[in-house]
């Protein structure tokens, strides 16, 4: 790249979606990918992850990572197939839970592949996994942790500060330093909220010429209703009638969040001290990070947590081989079950779902965001029945929603935006549903009298500051 040349960002993923976050920053020196994330949901997007990428990856020099969700850091191993030899900077925490999640994704990978060539339904023969496990193991050695609040030099000239973000353990927004044209451009990755019961909230941006700021709930307000209130009336509906609750929930963070409220549930009598079941191998293993990380005190979690062990009041049953997966599917109720997905879109809850979700005794609790097409989405909206391992299956449990999202919402993103001081030139609105972004750039125009713009799949802007004339 020629050194007379504006530094450039690049959306290459994340933007008019929800999923595939990927930004790609390009100066004199080199190129900076940050977040590299796998494309999920429809078949469209998946697609995409098999696409060429936009430049050789073997030009990019480091990858800068806010989290540890697939769809922020899945498509490192595949980037380190294609030729990526780079460093992934990111948090310790991030770094930890990466550890589990790539590996499970690219088990996950295999499995997929297997059970296309065993049943014949993949347009390729043999069907490939995107990466395999032991790719996914390997790429683990190029990650190296970063101390929140301690600048990086990640390329010559780009220095990189990483802030909590309160989405999940290790979440950042990230601010990058772009010495040349003293310019500084923040990157929010996942914001968190206030009130994560176990997580300290996003720290303010600081100063900022540019803004790239996600818009998961850019059109929506928390419903302010208390989600224990929903929670404990499905569990004791479920416990009277001897029935099962099923909680898909994400593996890293959300099961905690879920336990969190258990666990207040029975420390109050709302509900009985029914057994509690943690189906997902991922999910325990992040569990064993976050309970490590509140005993040992980490600056990440709730000072009133330092020291203490988390969900001391419930049953809780740690299910991690399949053999104890599927034992749990012969026992009767009442007792819960979390599991992953959290959109019910593959994982053990499936099985359960299969198992349980015709029987009217039952009930399932669904805990966050749905994307379009889930079948989780199609639960929320009032499915009479749903497709699963092939079959179709009649919907007659109890289906609730709470609201225990670990995304801002739309003014919490506003608040989150005021921060920046000074304020920023331009705010670039990207990782949401077309709808949603459209509808944070109108509240941020119009509440925070700031330029805003809805990122565009492929669009590159410069980063340098605008020369008067």
């Amino acid at each position: 790249m020629s050194s007379t040349q504006a530094p450039m960002l690049n959306f290459i993923g994340g933007a008019g979606t929800v999923t595939g976050s990927k930004s790609l920053i390009e100066t004199a020196e080199g190129r900076v990918l940050v977040d590299c994330g796998l494309f999920q949901g429809r078949k469209r997007l998946r697609l995409q992850n098999w696409d060429d990428f936009p430049v050789p990856p073997e030009s990019i020099d480091a990858v800068v990572l806010t989290h540890a969700h697939i769809d922020h850091c899945g498509y490192i191993p595949r980037l380190r197939n294609l030729g990526f030899t780079g460093s992934v900077y990111c948090t310790e925490g991030t770094k930890q839970l990466a550890g589990i999640v790539l590996p499970d994704s690219g088990y996950l990978q295999e499995e997929e592949a297997d059970f296309a060539n065993r049943h014949g339904y993949s347009k390729h023969h043999p069907a490939e996994p995107l990466y395999t496990r032991q790719d996914a193991v390997e790429s683990l050695s190029r990650f190296q942790a970063v101390a929140f609040e301690t600048p990086q030099m990640v390329l010559p000239g780009l220095e990189v500060t990483w802030r909590r973000a309160g989405h999940i353990l290790g979440a950042a927004s990230v601010g990058l330093h772009l010495h040349e044209s003293d310019t500084r451009v923040v990157f929010s990755g996942d914001l968190g909220r206030s009130t994560h019961p176990l997580l300290l909230p996003p720290g303010p941006i600081g100063p900022a010429d540019q803004v790239i700021i996600e818009s998961t709930y850019g059109d929506e307000e928390h419903v302010a209703n208390e989600p224990e209130d929903v929670m404990a009336e499905t569990i004791n509906d479920a416990a009277r009638r001897g029935g099962v609750v099923i909680i898909p929930a994400f593996a890293v963070d959300r099961t905690e969040v879920v336990l969190w409220h258990l666990d207040r549930l029975v420390a109050d009598g709302r509900v009985p001290d029914l057994p509690v079941f943690v189906d997902s191998p991922m999910a325990c293993r992040a569990l064993d990070v976050y309970r490590s990380e509140a005993r040992n005190g980490s600056p990440e979690i709730r000072p009133e947590l330092h020291g203490t062990e988390l969900f001391p009041r419930i049953q809780l049953t740690e299910t991690r081989t399949t053999e104890e997966s599927k034992a749990l599917n012969s026992r009767r109720g009442p007792m819960i079950i979390i599991s992953a997905s959290g959109m019910a879109t593959g994982g053990r809850v499936i099985h359960h779902l299969a198992g349980r979700i015709g029987d009217n005794r039952n009930a399932v609790v669904l805990v966050g965001f749905q994307a379009p097409g889930t079948r989780g989405d199609a639960l929320r909206h009032g499915a009479r029945e749903i497709k699963m391992l092939g079959h179709h299956f009649p919907v007659r449990a109890k289906v609730a929603s709470v609201e225990l999202s670990a995304h801002a919402d739309r003014t919490e993103l506003l608040e989150w935006l005021e921060t920046a001081s000074p304020k920023p030139r331009t705010v670039f609105v990207n990782h949401g549903e077309p709808k949603a972004s459209a509808a944070l750039v109108d509240a941020i125009e119009d509440r925070l009298g700031l330029d805003a713009v809805v990122a565009q799949p492929g669009e590159r802007v410069r980063l340098d500051r605008p020369v008067p004339g």
